[in-house]
This record gives structure tokens, C-alpha cells and sequence, in this order.
């Protein structure tokens, strides 16, 4: 057989041997995403049960999640500032970082992603057609904020738009900034945003969602959670704040929404709490 049979011959076989593989790849993940959905399924049914109704189609679709660690970026916060107020002026109080420009207005970040800022009249103001989300939008860009939700409500005479904040497209449940805008005009935005999410994985993954479904039922019955539907179950993160200046993790959790408001179970400890 000539060298370049033999080589012809050893590729086909590779080829082979990878379709192998990835047809052994391909039936485990539609076997586990089944059985995902059977336990889901058999989760609902349960819940049915103990007097909660629940339909599989209100469950969301979901990723495999991994708890990621946190840290404080300043970078990011001057940036974040500078989108809004321009050049500014640094105060280091230690955790609370202080940027100034008097003409523009003022922001103060905490350590653990809490943060205000006012802004001077007429320095941002709505765009031509008072479309305040597509304003907000265009600042989430700049300052690199990622969201997963965005909804605009009034309250007295201002319109408040609220954002959720995510990481990899999956929403950060206790992570949301509200800009608020007297008239066309922009004048605070405040909330908690995480500024430094490190790429490197640590601790829990995202459990079923049967698992969370399940916890939920072991509230209601130990009395410490009252409802009779639920509404929907989206997977997501919970930010935990360990550190002085910012360190903590974003671990996987599910948001359950029922008829007496939302809960989220965390992946860490089993319990559910409200959002």
C-alpha cells in the first residue's frame, strides 16, 4: 500500500472515530437534558400535590452555571463614571471611592458594588424622541454594563428605567441600577454593580431545576414561605459579598416567581429567600 493510501486511510479513520465520539457526546446530553426534564416534571407534580399548581412550561431555559469570584476594579468604576460625568476628580476614603467633576456632577462607589451618582441638570438628557430605555441603553453600552432585563415604571413625577445585571447572559438576581429622570432629564442613577467578575470557576454549579422546585415545597410546608402558583423559574446568579473590598462570588441560584412575589434558592445552602 502506497504512503499516500495509508495517509488517506488513517484520516478516514480519525474522521471516523471523532463521529464516534460525537455521537457518544451527543446521546449523554440529550439523555441528561431528558432526565433534567423528567425531574423537573416530577418536581411539578409534587408541588401539585402540596396544593401549589405549576405547569414544566413556566421552567425557563437554562445553561450550565459555575460560581465565579469577585473582586473591586476601579478601573471599571472610573470608567463607569466617566461615561456620565466626563474627566473627574479621585478621592480615595479607603472603601468609598469619591469622582468629581463640579460641572457634571458627582459618584461614590462602595466596596461591595453599591454606588449613587447624581448628575447635574441638562449633562445627559433623554434622546430626541424621550425614548428613555433606548437613552439607557446607550449608556449600558459605554460603561460595558451587561443586562438581562430592562423595564421603565413612574413613581410621583419621575420615570425610573430598572436594570438587572448579568454575566454571561444569565442574570445577577440581587445586582439591578435604576436610572432615574426628572423630565427628559437624567439626573441620578444608583444601585449595585459588580465591577471585576474574574473568568475563573470556583465552587458550586447550577443544580436541576426540579432541585430548586423542591426546596420552594419544603419552605411553604415548614410555614416560612406562603403561596399557591408559580409563575416562572429562571436560572441565574446570586452575588455574595465575602470581603471588605469587594471580594465575594457570583454562585448559581434560581429566581421562582409566585402569586405572593419572587424567591430565590440558592445553590450554596438550600434555602429560599425572598428576592
Amino acid at each position: 500500500m502506497s504512503k499516500a493510501r495509508l495517509k488517506t486511510l488513517v484520516i478516514a479513520l480519525l474522521v471516523l472515530l471523532n463521529l464516534f465520539f460525537l455521537a457518544i457526546i451527543i446521546t449523554d446530553n440529550a439523555k441528561d437534558a431528558q432526565s433534567k426534564r423528567q425531574a423537573a416534571e416530577n418536581a411539578c407534580e409534587l408541588l401539585r400535590l402540596g396544593g401549589i399548581s405549576i405547569e414544566p412550561e413556566v421552567i425557563g431555559r437554562f445553561s450550565p452555571l459555575t460560581e465565579m469570584k469577585t473582586t473591586r476594579d476601579t478601573d471599571a468604576e472610573a470608567l463607569f463614571a466617566s461615561v456620565t460625568l466626563g474627566e473627574t476628580e479621585i478621592t480615595d476614603q479607603g472603601v468609598i471611592y469619591i469622582y468629581e467633576n463640579s460641572e457634571r456632577g458627582r459618584a461614590e462607589f462602595y466596596s461591595a458594588g453599591d454606588f449613587v451618582m447624581r448628575i447635574n441638570e441638562g449633562v445627559i438628557t433623554s434622546t430626541r424622541d424621550r425614548d428613555k430605555i433606548k437613552t439607557v441603553r446607550n449608556l449600558l453600552r459605554d460603561m460595558r454594563l451587561e443586562a438581562s432585563q430592562i423595564v421603565s415604571a413612574y413613581e410621583a413625577d419621575r420615570e425610573i428605567v430598572s436594570v438587572r445585571c448579568s454575566y454571561g447572559k444569565a442574570s445577577i438576581f440581587n445586582c439591578s441600577v435604576e436610572f432615574v429622570f426628572n423630565g427628559d432629564n437624567l439626573e441620578v442613577i444608583k444601585g449595585r454593580y459588580i465591577t471585576g467578575i474574574l473568568n475563573t470557576e470556583s465552587g458550586e454549579t447550577l443544580s436541576s431545576p426540579g432541585t430548586a422546585l423542591l426546596g420552594l415545597l419544603r419552605a411553604v410546608k415548614r410555614g416560612e414561605v406562603s403561596c399557591e402558583s408559580v409563575v416562572s423559574v429562571e436560572a441565574g446568579y446570586y452575588y455574595l459579598i465575602a470581603g471588605s473590598f469587594g471580594e465575594g462570588s457570583i454562585i448559581p441560584a434560581w429566581l421562582i416567581t409566585t402569586d405572593t412575589g419572587s424567591f430565590i434558592y440558592n445553590e450554596r445552602t438550600g434555602e429560599v429567600a425572598p428576592a
